[in-house]
């Protein structure tokens, strides 16, 4: 059990057979009246972000989110397969769990996948990708002095901007979180 008064950033409990982690708090002692927190919270399953007021003294059950770093395999229709680099099992995870970072993930990458009570609500690419570009315009000469931009097609299929001077077949370092060119790998 975790009270109220006790949260901090990243801490994780149960709510009303919810699971949320603590974005922000802040505990507030106004002149009158009692002390208060004050907390941003994110629905673990679902994602979304509630501020709420909590009494210092109230006590919330603990939750225990598991991450395993587990090897993307292969999909098949609506159904991604992992695979647990110590026993070597299989895990089968639904399309609408991935989130949108996940189209620049090839086959063989290491995933974090994130679960609760073997209910996997999340997968995590890793921050940076290294991925090769197969389609793009070609860039002209005396175009570097700008931050002016192109769009193009990684091995992925996904469509990111990159500057000016990067040609088709580079591989270039991704960043996931924000979907944005890094540089030249």
């Amino acid at each position: 059990m975790i009270s109220a008064g006790d949260f901090r950033n990243g801490v994780t409990f149960e709510l009303d057979s919810n699971v949320y982690c603590i974005i922000e708090f802040q505990h507030v002692k106004p002149g009158k009246g009692s002390a208060f927190v004050r907390a941003k919270i994110k629905n673990v399953m679902t994602g979304s972000i509630v501020e709420k007021t909590f009494n210092p003294n109230d006590k919330y059950p603990s939750a225990f989110i598991e991450r395993r770093n587990m090897e993307y395999l292969y999909s098949d229709a609506d159904l991604y397969y992992f695979m647990d680099n110590e026993t070597y099992e299989q895990l089968p995870v639904n399309k609408n769990v991935l989130g949108d970072n996940f189209k620049f993930v090839k086959e063989n990458m290491e995933c974090r996948i994130l679960s609760y009570k073997d209910k996997v609500f999340g997968v995590e690419p890793p921050f940076f990708v290294e991925l090769k570009i197969i389609q793009t315009d070609p860039g002209f000469k005396g175009n570097t002095a700008t931050n002016t931009t192109k769009p193009a097609v990684l091995e992925t299929n996904a469509t990111i901007q990159v500057p000016l001077f990067i040609e088709e077949g580079e591989i270039i370092k991704v960043d996931t979180r924000t979907g944005e060119y890094v540089e030249r790998a």
